[in-house]
């Protein structure tokens, strides 16, 4: 005897749109596993995962009043699809797509810590040409300069500029706020700076590499 599961043409297609939401949780996790293990390009999942993401946002959108939580479909057909919850639910994009996100927000901000870098280490050296030898005005300055010298994840630990400016500040605070570098000390200072920003400028990656 055979069993129907609708009743009308309505609920027929309710159970198909069922059918094909758990279809496309399904394949998004072994699409995501693909991936991950490399068994697909880049470029393949991308296109593929587009297309499935698009698929499920629709069907979503139709089926939003007979399933408004997808986790809770997916926990009652124990479907155990993780990584496509996290695809079609949580991000909403590719991989590939997160990951050049990713790169170019961390190409933007590595970009703006290198002005700042610049920006200080001019201040700096211009501080001194002005005769600022007060350890209150050059304290300030070296210190947002290590600051952000140590902001820069592309510079070693053991980068000329940060040392010179760990041994500066630390020169500093054993000074009396109202004390003032001597000419010789101010003069190594700014060639200590100098050298530095030298050298930073030239740790820096060219745009070809």
């Amino acid at each position: 005897m055979e069993v129907k599961l609708w009743n009308d043409k309505r609920e027929r297609e309710m159970y198909d749109n069922l059918a094909e939401l758990f279809a496309i949780i399904k394949a998004t996790e072994k699409l995501e596993k693909a991936y991950v293990r490399d068994i697909i390009s880049g470029a393949e999942y991308e296109t593929e995962c587009q297309k499935l993401i698009a698929q499920f946002k629709t069907l979503s959108s139709t089926l939003r009043d007979t399933v408004p939580n997808v986790e809770r479909f997916h926990d009652t057909y124990k479907m155990d699809c993780p990584a496509a919850l996290n695809r079609l639910v949580t991000s909403g994009v590719p991989a590939t797509v997160e990951h050049r996100a990713a790169a170019a927000m961390s190409s933007v901000s590595s970009a703006a810590v290198v002005a700042e870098c610049v920006q200080n280490f001019i201040t700096a050296m211009d501080s001194l040409k002005l005769n600022m030898i007060a350890v209150d005005q050059v304290h300030p300055l070296l210190s947002d300069l290590s600051s952000s010298l140590n902001k820069l994840s592309i510079l070693p630990v053991d980068f000329e500029g940060k040392t010179k400016m760990r041994e500066w500040l630390s020169r500093l605070s054993k000074m009396g706020a109202a004390d003032e570098l001597t000419e010789q000390q101010a003069r190594q200072l700014h060639f200590d700076l100098e050298s530095s920003y030298n050298s930073f400028m030239a740790s820096l990656p060219t745009g070809g590499s």
